[in-house]
């Protein structure tokens, strides 16, 4: 598969502080790829970067060999699609009307069947004419990962296959959820789609990504395979945390957290 997003020496600096340091990441189409860190390490202002909705203040990003800031924003939704991390919405729109705000203003008749299928891979079918507000936090998360769904097979039909970028999608998701999530967006890989996702669950992240991003600190700290990134040195390094991995029957690495670094006692 080609390169579908190349970033080079991406940064971002704000007053005195840099947020994400001068991080090199090519995704290609048919590929999954994790990005992980602890908190503050700028998992989010990058992946901001990487979908064009934040301007770098050093370094590029190109989609489809093409600067991300030259495509016109109805261009740029036809060929990336982004669930951000927090998503409120106060109206009373229900759920059908959510999901179809994905089709970019296609008639209800055309987009119907993309709306259809997409409720039916979230478990929101009979949840379509419920006001949003009136869903909990992870049934709302659903359907706006529905609607991304829906733009994003928009643009496909269009366009071929296109990017998907998810910002920590399954920290509101039960475990059941958290896995048919992640599962779908490992289908639209398969499919072609280049997937971008920031998970804090670690063995979800070397479970179901071909490539891991590790990021500390605003710097990329290691990238390579999910089956030889993590490593119990990286983890006690990066999180402070002392780790145990195990391997499942197919070879596919898990952890098991063991103990935290102990902290040092205020000085009084």
């Amino acid at each position: 598969m080609s390169v579908t997003l190349k970033a080079r020496a991406v940064s971002m600096t704000v007053g005195s502080a840099r947020l994400v340091d001068g991080v090199d990441l090519e995704i290609s189409g048919g590929e999954m790829i994790a990005i992980v860190g602890p908190n503050g390490a700028g998992k989010s202002t990058l992946l901001r970067m990487l979908s064009g909705d934040l301007r770098p203040t050093g370094g590029s990003v190109a989609l489809h060999q093409r600067d991300i800031a030259a495509w016109l924003p109805r261009e740029l939704a036809l060929r990336r699609a982004m669930l951000s991390q927090h998503v409120h919405v106060t109206f009373p729109f229900t759920v059908e009307e959510i999901v179809e705000m994905g089709t970019g203003g296609r008639s209800r008749a055309a987009s119907r069947a993309m709306v259809d299928v997409a409720l039916h891979e979230v478990g929101l079918e009979r949840f379509r004419d419920r006001q949003l507000p009136t869903l909990s936090g992870g049934e709302q998360q659903r359907a706006h990962f529905a609607r991304v769904l829906v733009q994003l097979a928009c643009g496909e039909a269009m366009h071929g296959p296109g990017l998907l970028l998810l910002d920590e999608p399954t920290s509101s998701l039960d475990l059941r959820h958290q896995i048919d999530l992640v599962e779908s967006s490992r289908r639209r890989a398969q499919g072609g789609t280049a997937v971008v996702a920031i998970l804090h669950d670690l063995n979800l992240a070397m479970r179901f990504a071909d490539r891991i991003v590790l990021l500390h600190r605003g710097r990329l700290a290691a990238i390579g395979d999910r089956r030889t990134i993590i490593t119990s040195e990286r983890i006690r390094e990066l999180f402070e945390v002392d780790v145990a991995i195990r391997h499942t029957d197919d070879g596919v690495p898990y952890l098991l957290p063991q103990t935290m670094q102990p902290v040092a006692p205020a000085v009084r």
